[in-house]
């Protein structure tokens, strides 16, 4: 998979997810297998800039090759402005959300609200490329509700405005997160243009991300909340991917690792107090599927501060130990639930 002059070790992509997808998240599914990971996305809004939230979401330090980050707005100038700031700050690629379902962001007519006007579409397309050196993507889904499926053509007309590459959620607006995604649709857009095609929407285990592939014939696929408390899923997908054989799961001595190192890393970025509130959403994930979590989880959105979090998670995972419990895989689906 290659995007502009980049080509990433893999075809596996970390989906941007807003209020998810920060730097130590993307950091660890790159250290758990991922090729890329997208940021959360940063709004064109310049007065948006100076806020602490923004330079977070702005913040690569450390960071492998290539850094995405992702912008979301509905003005063709003002994006263009938000490109360039962002290249200054050191993004490798831009990419542009067409494909967030959000009412807070389709009431100003951004995100997926931009598929009902393929004219502005294509402005804020050539304004965003016409502004950076850098390659330029798109994210999108297949159109703002079932009776208007448009992706083929956004598809067309991204290709034709220099865009390098395409990530499709196969899901209209109107669907937000419900249904199943339409790989026929987005087969429809791989055949439909020339530049790589990321498959996205519903990729949970690492059979499906092969089914989807073959299925669509994409170029790569994107995960995104299948590998929210399953960062090793990027790993799994990978191993095969190449062998066609399934890693063993994880074990609960690895799972408590690896939800530690996390936790650490979300304090030293947050700070304290944003830190452990951030950290509660991704302890209910990693241990969603283990022996006695939802009591855990209940206690675990009491607690104040890191060293409580720190204990809490400790003991939790002591007695999975004795136990002798691993992880059981229960299918992503139903661990959403």
């Amino acid at each position: 998979m290659r995007i502009g002059p980049y080509q990433l070790s893999n075809n596996l992509i970390v989906a941007p997810m807003a209020g998810v997808t920060d730097r130590p998240f993307r950091m660890l599914c790159r250290s758990m297998g991922a090729g890329m990971a997208v940021s959360e996305m940063v709004a064109s809004n310049s007065l948006l800039y100076g806020s602490e939230k923004t330079k977070r979401r702005a913040n690569h330090d450390g960071e492998p090759d290539p850094i995405s980050v992702q912008i979301v707005g509905a003005d063709p100038g003002m994006l263009a402005q938000a490109a360039k700031y962002n290249v200054d700050a050191g993004a490798q690629i831009i990419d542009i959300n067409m494909g967030c379902p959000a009412k807070k962001i389709c009431n100003v007519m951004a995100g997926s609200a931009l598929l009902q006007n393929e004219k502005l579409v294509g402005d804020i397309l050539e304004a965003v490329v016409g502004a950076v050196k850098v390659p330029v993507t798109l994210k999108f889904r297949t159109g703002w509700d079932k009776a208007n499926r448009n992706a083929v053509r956004i598809a067309q007309i991204a290709e034709t405005s220099g865009i390098q590459a395409l990530a499709i959620h196969g899901r209209t607006r109107a669907c937000a997160y419900t249904g199943h995604a339409e790989y026929d649709t987005i087969a429809a857009v791989k055949a439909a243009v020339s530049i790589p095609v990321i498959a996205n929407g519903d990729i949970t285990t690492p059979e499906k991300a092969k089914y989807v592939l073959d299925y669509t014939g994409a170029d790569a696929v994107m995960i995104g909340r299948a590998a929210q408390g399953r960062p090793w899923l990027f790993r799994e997908i990978e191993h095969f991917l190449k062998t066609g054989t399934r890693l063993p799961p994880p074990e609960v001595g690895e799972i408590q690792q690896v939800l530690q190192g996390h936790v650490h890393d979300l304090y030293e970025f947050y700070g304290e107090f944003t830190g452990v509130r951030v950290a509660r959403k991704h302890i209910s994930w990693y241990t969603k599927g283990l022996a006695g979590s939802a009591q855990f989880r209940h206690g675990m959105n009491m607690l104040e501060n890191s060293a409580q979090q720190l204990l809490a998670v400790r003991d939790f995972f002591d007695e999975q130990l004795q136990r002798g419990e691993r992880l059981h895989y229960v299918e992503a689906e139903e661990l959403a639930a």
